[in-house]
């Protein structure tokens, strides 16, 4: 980095293009700076929803609060109303909750592990739960979600075609394979292996799937079948059944529901070699729990029953989807229409129409449905979830034509969603979902697009990431465009935060707040949520050394608040000093910095915005870790032909290192100083310069003349 006084000698000018025609967005705070609530430790709900809780964290500012589904992400069956109806009469099945308000309310919900899962794990579950695939037990089974059969879908089974991967996690050597079947089992499918350089599942543009030379089955039979691949061993790390056809007979479950006779099972794989006497080696390892051989799925059946209910307390992935009763009469959406998600990928559009009449019948507050959450991090395919998206429109609207919905909730990525290509060659996850309903004629049922933004991978965020953002968030959101968004489909980033560790809790976070924000809305997105509004501070489980959070509060071990962290002060300063906390409409314009160090990196973000009160105020972040920067702010105005100044009262907000200091201390880390921010008021003029403190976001408010 430059030294402070090389950076000093250039010009350090802060260009606002207030040119009228030039708005980059217009917004109303209250709608477009929201916030979220997720899932929560079954132990937690009732101290987070208490008045005095709520209140604190009401004080933040946000606006429209996106409910976030988090059951899709574990595999599970979620109950969002505890009570309703089994599709088998002797209790289990596929469940409906009830459509019909009682005078009872829905406080919390919960979810159902599925039975008949295929994962270990994937991008959503973590370490929890494990496959069906290995588990090493005969009498348990892998089964497809029915809803992506013909029956369902229109479509032949082959446009639809469903997967079991297994990945070694290193390079070994097959010639051979046996597979279980249940009920439905293949008739036609193809045994195949991965070549390339990539990660089958998180790489999946970088190599193919081939077949083994003697790995396609036609017209195959019930029971286990014992596959010699090849004359001689294939070196491979991944292994995927690609199924086509399927027998359509019934599981265990019975003939008299349809759904338990579409689709594939599979009770266990065995892969390896095999000898030429005959003899079988094993290269799995077969047990109930996460130190299984991994297997991954498309799709997983989401038939369940009572004992499934998976709630323990302290831990989100066992614990409380808030009751939509206690969500919206606590007060924590401020009477603003929320955004409301339904479960997607393992549920029934039938359920989700319940849920969402239940919602219309009691009156409460809904702007957009978000169809299911992290398709991509399910590893599943555009298509069929194109295929899933529309059976559950098709049921919503029945509900109500004029309900909005989207999607798909992506995780928080920052490059294209690549995925296996597929006959054309086409491999953006995005593009082919938008061909798919384009195909289909329902591209009119996108009413926006969902995605979510965590920018930072790994354990620790080094301060030099911070220099990442806005660039972020706006290359994605091109991303998106570039992909075939149409243009009046509004962006809703629907969930979003930097990173789970230290690095949030600290300055960082509250300086990354205020860019992605800022970005976000001068890239031309409608609305962006913070996550989240109740704190849940566990370690993150691959960061055990990290107790950060991705909230604006620490909280004790009953849940309740202790302080605030640097992005409670932040989100004060983003709603209620650079934007008015209001419903009236704001207009942000593009403002523009020469403050960078010797390597090109932008020093100083700012963010212009003409206020209904007719103030500017402009965010100005600096994060230069070390040093201060004096700079002046020029507004230009073209079809005027002059620059402006602020002028007269001046009004500075800062929040910075002065202001808070995170102390690292595992569980019991704290900040001291914790705010507030300081502030002060001058007299400003074309001269005037402003300080900002190293590591800080400053608010400058006032006229502009």
């Amino acid at each position: 980095m430059a030294s402070l006084g090389s950076i000093r000698a250039r010009s350090q000018t802060i260009r606002v293009d207030a040119t009228p025609a030039h708005v980059v967005n217009t917004f109303r705070p209250l709608y477009a700076l929201g916030s979220t609530v997720d899932r929560v430790p079954s132990n937690a709900t009732d101290v987070f929803f208490r008045p005095d809780q709520l209140k604190q964290i009401l004080s933040a500012g946000w606006g429209v609060i996106s409910y976030r589904q988090n059951t899709d992400l574990f595999v599970q069956a979620w109950h969002w109303n505890p009570k309703g109806k089994w599709s088998d009469p002797s209790g289990k099945g596929y469940f409906i909750g009830d459509a019909t308000p009682t005078k009872e309310q829905i406080r919390h919900s919960y979810g159902y592990s599925l039975p008949h899962r295929g994962f270990t794990r994937n991008n959503g579950t973590e370490f929890d739960g494990f496959s069906r695939l290995d588990d090493g037990d005969p009498e348990t089974y892998w089964k497809s979600n029915p809803y992506l059969t013909s029956e369902f879908t229109g479509e032949g089974d082959s446009l639809h075609s469903q997967w079991v991967v297994i990945n070694f996690e290193k390079q070994e050597n097959v010639d051979a394979i046996r597979i279980a079947w249940a009920d439905p089992y293949a008739r036609d499918y193809q045994v195949q292996y991965w070549v390339g350089d990539g990660d089958a599942m998180d790489e999946q543009d970088k190599g193919e799937w081939r077949n083994f030379p003697s790995g396609s089955v036609e017209d195959g039979k019930a029971g286990t079948a014992t596959l010699h691949l090849a004359p001689s061993p294939v070196t491979t790390r991944f292994v995927r059944i690609l199924m086509t056809r399927s027998s359509d007979t019934c599981d265990t479950h019975g003939t008299s529901d349809r759904r338990n006779c579409v689709g594939y099972a599979i009770r266990e794989l065995y892969l390896g070699t095999q000898n030429k006497d005959g003899s079988f080696k094993d290269l799995l390892h077969h047990s109930p729990d996460q130190k299984q051989t991994l297997t991954y799925c498309s799709s997983v059946d989401p038939w369940h029953q009572p004992s499934d209910l998976y709630v323990v307390p302290d831990r989100m992935e066992s614990g409380d989807q808030p009751g939509f009763d206690l969500f919206f009469t606590s007060g924590i959406t401020r009477g603003l229409p929320a955004i409301i998600p339904i479960a997607m990928l393992y549920s029934t559009p039938e359920d989700a129409a319940a849920q969402m009449s239940y919602i219309k019948k009691r009156g409460y507050p809904v702007s957009y449905i978000e169809m299911g959450e992290e398709a991509d991090g399910q590893y599943m395919t555009p298509e069929d979830y194109g295929a899933l998206y529309l059976q559950f429109a098709s049921d919503l609207h029945r509900v109500d034509p004029q309900f909005k919905l989207g999607g798909p909730a992506f995780e928080g990525v920052t490059e294209d969603i690549k995925v296996w290509r597929d006959s054309q060659g086409h491999n953006s996850w995005f593009a082919r979902f938008l061909d798919y309903l384009k195909a289909h004629g329902r591209l009119q049922d996108l009413a926006f697009m969902s995605f979510e933004h965590y920018p930072y991978d790994g354990c620790e965020t080094p301060w030099k990431n911070l220099y990442q953002e806005p660039e972020l968030i706006t290359h994605i959101m091109q991303v998106w465009r570039d992909d075939g968004l149409p243009p009046g489909v509004p962006m809703l980033d629907t969930e979003t935060n930097d990173h789970g560790g230290e690095a949030a809790v600290d300055i960082f976070g509250a300086l990354w707040l205020a860019d992605s924000f800022g970005g976000f809305l001068t890239a031309g997105g409608q609305s962006t949520h913070y996550y989240h509004d109740l704190s849940y501070s566990p370690p993150h489980p691959a960061c055990e050394n990290s107790w950060g959070t991705y909230h604006m509060f620490m909280v004790d071990e009953h849940y309740q608040i202790r302080q605030p962290t640097s992005q409670f002060f932040a989100a004060q300063l983003i709603t209620q000093e650079w934007a008015q906390p209001n419903d009236a409409e704001h207009r942000l314009f593009r403002a523009s910095s020469d403050i960078k160090d010797s390597d090109g990196n932008v020093l100083v973000t700012a963010y212009a915005l003409q206020r209904p009160d007719e103030q500017w105020a402009v965010m100005l972040i600096n994060k230069d870790h070390d040093a201060a920067h004096q700079v002046r702010i020029s507004f230009h105005d073209e079809t005027m032909g002059h620059d402006a100044s602020f002028t007269g009262p001046i009004n500075l907000i800062t929040f910075g290192k002065a202001q808070y200091q995170w102390h690292p201390s595992r569980k019991q880390g704290y900040a001291d100083p914790d705010g507030p921010p300081a502030r002060s008021e001058l007299s400003g003029d074309s001269e005037t310069t402003y300080v900002l403190p190293p590591a800080s976001l400053t608010i400058v408010r006032g006229k502009v003349k």
